[in-house]
């Protein structure tokens, strides 16, 4: 039997995941983090991207989009406070290639006044889903 960490995926409007994994990767603020049972305490935001979670005793990944964030890390547990969570099977393509077009024409308008960063911060996000919708659909779910 495989060692294992408990997780819990929780963004303001569900519970995404709760269950044990052997491991979870994740876009930590200042880079990629993997975590396995017994990691060391730490508390850190989250990046928008991938969160995948290596299911105990199985050969499949849960695969969820997060817009950003809270992690918190236990020797036990595992917390992920999603500002958005969405399960890989349920993003949306076409809805995610819309807010980057929208995106991408906010920033490139000049004569248009907005606010750059979150223009930015938007872009970032579309793009983190989709490269996590199509790290769900490589995985064979």
């Amino acid at each position: 039997m495989a060692i294992t960490v408990h997780v819990d995926v929780v963004s303001a409007e569900d519970e995404i995941f709760s269950g044990l994994a052997e491991m979870v990767s994740l876009p930590g603020e200042s880079g990629d983090l993997g975590i396995l049972p017994g990691h060391a305490p730490l508390l850190t935001r989250i990046r928008p991207g991938t969160v995948r979670i290596k299911l105990a005793g199985k050969d499949e990944e849960e695969v969820i989009f997060v817009a950003g964030g809270m992690l918190e890390v236990q020797p036990n547990l595992v917390t992920v406070l999603a500002d958005t969570a969405i399960r890989g099977r349920d993003l949306d393509e076409a809805k995610a290639m819309e807010a980057k077009k929208r995106a991408e024409e906010a920033m490139a308008d000049k004569q248009q006044d907005i606010n750059y960063a979150q223009a930015q911060a938007e872009l970032a996000e579309a793009i983190a889903q989709l490269a996590a919708l199509d790290h769900f659909r490589h995985r064979g779910h």
